[in-house]
């Protein structure tokens, strides 16, 4: 299959963003999000996008012009309105400002107004997870999931985030989406032709579906059934309601080339561990680890993603024949198979 390094990758999304209308600033931002999802084998989040996102900013659906606008909502708190961009741009603000308040008043919030594709949720919180807070993310999406015992997508996959430092190792991260799998997922397998299990998803009649197509057009299920579609409102209501953005049902679709932005929400919380612990919380949480890790057959949450993208950085990433030549007719020019 075609290999790409990450610089490859980072160059040609920002090449077309920028051909396709958006500055130069925020198209670097979205390349710099793509590669780094291609790189922890987060396919669903990575170039597989890059259609639709250079159609959405030729189109208007997203402004690739667009600055995020922050308000001051208190001492902790902060409201970042997207503009109908490109959110990575709100993202960099939103864990900047946190990173600068949380210490200052041992707890902090950003939420994030009329937005768009959050991408890998586990890249939002890390960098808070690097500067020694907690981080925590809820972000909604265009209907995916239907409220429990309905027939109707209401709901985004609705993906959750959490990260914590620890002591001379990389954070730890955790990030899920509270459908089975990421809608992301069975993009990919629809853009490959494959398959995908029975269990992930129904098509428009309510009924199980392992065709990518029927599954697209329908709805996921949630993690943990009823347990989960709970979960999923609650994450709608601390994503959408409290930043007053658009809950899934009235969100236009990721995936779509034109029509109104989507107007998704997303709120960040940041947590300064060692103030509420009295400093006992790095020892604290080493001594979990190593209880976690004593039991055979264990791993991290993270940790194969941290080895991937080392792998990434190192020898590149391979994409599909399909997914390089659909790239390739985007820039053709910049994009050579090796």
């Amino acid at each position: 299959m075609p290999t790409l390094s990450l610089d490859e990758i980072r160059s040609l999304v920002t090449n077309v963003l920028v051909a396709h209308g958006t500055s130069t600033e925020n198209a670097a931002l979205a390349a710099d999000a793509l590669a780094m999802a291609e790189a922890d084998g987060q396919k669903g989040h990575g170039l597989g996008r890059l259609t639709n996102y250079a159609a959405q900013a030729r189109s208007g659906m997203v402004d690739g012009q667009a600055s995020p606008e922050m308000t001051e909502t208190g001492s902790a708190g902060v409201r970042i309105d997207v503009r109908s961009g490109f959110a990575y741009a709100a993202f960099k603000l939103a864990q900047k400002t946190l990173i600068q308040k949380t210490p200052e008043t041992g707890i902090a919030a950003a939420v994030i107004a009329n937005s768009h594709h959050t991408g890998v949720v586990g890249h939002l919180v890390e960098p808070l997870a690097d500067a020694g807070l907690i981080g925590l993310y809820f972000g909604n999406g265009p209907d995916a999931i239907a409220p429990w015992g309905g027939n109707r997508g209401l709901f985004g996959t609705n993906p959750i985030g959490f990260a914590c430092p620890r002591r001379s190792a990389q954070p730890l991260v955790i990030d899920l989406s509270l459908s089975k799998v990421a809608r992301g997922t069975i993009s990919v397998a629809q853009q490959n032709g494959e398959k995908i299990p029975e269990g992930w998803a129904l098509d428009e009649g309510g009924n199980p579906t392992t065709d990518a197509d029927a599954a697209m057009a329908g709805t996921m299920l949630p993690l943990g059934d009823a347990k989960g579609a709970q979960l999923v409102l609650m994450v709608e209501i601390l994503a959408a309601a409290l930043s007053a953005s658009n809950f899934g049902f009235e969100a236009n679709s990721f995936y779509a080339s034109d029509g109104d932005p989507p107007h998704t929400g997303q709120c960040l919380i940041a947590i300064d561990p060692e103030n509420f612990s009295s400093g006992a919380f790095l020892d604290r949480m080493e001594t979990l680890i190593d209880a976690i890790l004593d039991q055979p057959g264990t791993r991290l949450p993270g940790a194969r993603r941290y080895q991937l993208r080392a792998k990434a950085e190192r020898d590149g990433v391979e994409i599909s024949a399909s997914l390089f030549a659909e790239l390739k007719a985007l820039d053709g020019a910049s994009l050579t198979e090796r």
